[in-house]
């Protein structure tokens, strides 16, 4: 019987893109939220903000469960996206693509946790059936994400909907996976360059001392 798995996934964004609902949707266990009411420029959106996080639980496959983590959208909060970004594997950022004057804010946002953390993130987006919403190509260029090399994984999905969250979440822990293998490959490299490192050493200092030898001296 396999041992069964924990991951701490993280699910970021501006305020409205679809986090609470995202980790109401897709919970096992009811939720633990910290709303209160929105009185900024938030209220134009919707009438509660998380000010703290939410979180929900998953047993996504028979050998592993996700811990679910939703940070506030506002910046003011970003003490939290420290202290829940630097405890997760990976991270999703939820973007609505209907709502292009919140680019900057996104760009923030990933900025941030970036310079705090190295580890597989992918864009979700959000509200992609709204008339005005953009592409996901186009986002990806607004993000700034213009060399395919830097771009992570871009998924479109639901945020109301069990089955599009489980597979935006399918994609991030493949995405998780592969940065693994990559990582480990990486590892075994540089491995085997500094095995071959000592190895050439221990060469030069034995051709050092035969070399010596071979005049003649000898210390007593």
């Amino acid at each position: 019987m396999s041992q069964m798995q924990l991951k701490k996934i993280v699910i970021a964004g501006t305020p409205g893109a679809g986090k609470t609902t995202f980790i109401r949707s897709i919970s096992q266990i009811k939720t633990v939220s910290t709303e209160r009411r929105a009185t900024d420029k938030t209220s134009l959106l919707k009438s509660h903000t998380t000010v703290g996080m939410d979180f929900g639980k998953m047993k996504i496959y028979d050998d592993l469960v996700l811990h679910l983590y939703g940070t506030p959208g506002q910046s003011r909060f970003n003490f939290m996206w420290e202290v829940l970004i630097t405890k997760a594997d990976a991270y999703m950022l939820l973007v609505a693509a209907n709502r292009p004057q919140e680019f900057q804010e996104v760009r923030q946002i990933m900025n941030f946790m970036n310079r705090l953390v190295t580890i597989p993130m992918i864009v979700g987006l959000t509200h992609i059936d709204s008339e005005n919403a953009l592409s996901p190509s186009r986002v990806a260029t607004e993000l700034g994400f213009d060399d395919p090399r830097k771009k992570p994984p871009f998924v479109t999905l639901n945020a109301t909907s069990p089955q599009s969250i489980k597979k935006a979440l399918i994609a991030l822990l493949k995405h998780l996976k592969a940065q693994q293998i990559q990582n480990q490959s990486l590892q075994l490299a540089d491995g085997r360059q500094n095995n071959k490192m000592i190895h050439y050493d221990r060469a030069q200092k034995r051709f050092r001392k035969s070399d010596f030898l071979k005049t003649g001296f000898c210390l007593h």
